[in-house]
């Protein structure tokens, strides 16, 4: 692999992919979050979606022929996905790409094989969809991750498996690390689990399920289903390779068996990551725009859109072109949210809940406490320290009106904790995240397009050479 470097332009994309450990701040101490000194006017591009790479990375792998994922994302979680392929013998290879969104990926499918490790960090995504492909796979597939993953729940991925036939030997953890013992195929057939903790159960055995030998008919069992917007963005990735998901009823998904088709498809800006860079033009007022937005998907980011104006911003959208302005932070709205169907969303919404004149709560979000962290006991915590009056529902955050100061920020090896906190610090002199580098997830980036962001959208300049790690 080659190193990328950006050159200095007008526009920079929210891009690049620095390894994790050479990115982490805490190495020589916190990163302190720069205060806003004025009014925003910044302008920016977004790399690819890590939720639509991360499954167009899987079906590519499984398909019938060659294909190439344009503007992929390149960060730690996709880096993982692309190895944990890789080394079930998927040949993933880099080939030039446009806008400078770096290296595109040609996908070669390939017989799968056991007999080795894969190594999940902390991508939800790699230990959740990739041990049902490895189901597929003739021989032993060990998982493990992060001293982290082994706190997120995988019960639900290893008793599917079991009920699928296949032997999975994980201690009676229910968690990482575990070994799937693939024979080489999957029956299929009919399959009832809970994915009340997760829909990225649901989505690991649709991305699969083609390749089973009965196909499936997945059914959910349990009272709530979050993050419906990522299953119905499994079910449209599926449909554009041929693949026909039918639900006759909510919770019950049929999937045919069928061959996957192989398609070269360009990938979406990812809207999640826009998330922190547009809440930072209602806490320090002015503007920042977001080139690239698509005109319809299924990203749950897109929610920001309707969402935004309720804590008081303006949405201007022409094209692909959105712009949001605030007033700054001293004119926050109360809001109360449910973001069932966006709990990514919320840590930035909760660092504008904490900064608001009015109560506020945001509820429906229980299943964050799954997550790279527990959520919802992190923002407690860090909020609570600096100050804010916050209290920690069953499902949810509530929060009252009072003054904050700075102090310290934990981002838990979280990226939305780490950019929570420096989208709090645009208002709170001296917020000091610990760990920013945790941004790497998924934007490996983030310190020094935050910092462009505050200079009004000048170039960022002399950036070190970008590694993509394992590529």
């Amino acid at each position: 692999m080659g190193l990328m470097r950006y050159s200095d332009r007008d526009e920079l994309p929210l891009d690049g992919a620095r390894d994790r450990e050479t990115d982490r701040r805490s190495a020589t101490g916190p990163w302190i979050a720069p205060t806003s000194s004025g009014p925003l006017r910044a302008r920016m591009s977004l790399p690819g979606s890590k939720s639509l790479t991360n499954r167009e990375l899987v079906l590519a792998a499984l398909a019938d022929g060659p294909s190439v994922v344009r503007r992929p994302l390149h960060s730690r979680d996709t880096a993982l996905m692309v190895e944990a392929l890789r080394a079930l013998g998927a040949g993933i290879h880099e080939q030039p790409g446009d806008g400078g969104f770096g290296p595109d990926l040609r996908v070669a499918p390939a017989e799968l094989a056991g007999g080795i490790s894969i190594e999940a960090g902390l991508a939800g995504t790699v230990m959740r969809f990739v041990p049902i492909v490895a189901a597929l796979a003739l021989g032993p597939v060990a998982f493990d991750g992060d001293p982290s993953a082994r706190r997120r729940p995988m019960r639900t991925t290893i008793q599917a498996l079991r009920d699928l036939g296949v032997d999975v030997a994980d201690d009676g953890t229910g968690t990482l690390p575990f070994t799937v013992h693939g024979t080489g195929e999957v029956q299929g057939g009919e399959l009832a689990i809970d994915a009340s903790a997760s829909s990225q159960f649901v989505s690991g055995l649709l991305l699969a399920a083609p390749r089973f030998i009965d196909g499936l008919v997945l059914r959910h069992t349990g009272e709530r289903l979050p993050s419906m917007p990522h299953i119905e963005m499994t079910i449209a990735v599926l449909a554009a390779r041929g693949v026909t998901v039918e639900s006759p009823e909510p919770g019950v998904w049929i999937v045919p068996p069928a061959p996957i088709r192989a398609l070269d498809v360009t990938i979406e800006p990812d809207l999640s990551n826009a998330a922190p860079f547009l809440a930072a033009a209602l806490v320090a007022g002015g503007s920042v725009t977001v080139t690239g937005w698509p005109a319809s998907t299924t990203q749950v980011g897109d929610r920001l859109l309707d969402l935004l104006p309720r804590y008081g911003a303006r949405i201007d959208r022409d094209g692909d072109v959105v712009t949001v302005t605030g007033r700054g932070a001293a004119e926050l709205a109360g809001v109360e949210l449910e973001l069932a169907e966006g709990g990514e969303l919320a840590p930035t919404f909760a660092g504008l809940a904490a900064l608001a004149g009015a109560p506020g709560r945001i509820t429906g979000i229980a299943h964050l406490r799954g997550h790279e962290t527990d959520r919802l006991a992190a923002l407690a915590a860090d909020l609570g320290g600096l100050g804010a009056r916050v209290t920690e529902l069953d499902d949810g955050l509530a929060f009252e009106p009072a003054p904050l100061q700075g102090g310290p920020w934990r981002s838990y090896e979280d990226h939305r904790m780490a950019t929570t906190g420096a989208l709090v610090g645009l208002a709170v002199e001296g917020v000091a995240v610990d760990d920013i580098g945790a941004t790497a997830k998924t934007l490996p980036e983030f310190p020094e397009l935050w910092s462009r962001m505050l200079r009004g959208g000048d170039p960022l300049r002399s950036v070190d050479p970008l590694l993509w790690p394992g590529v």
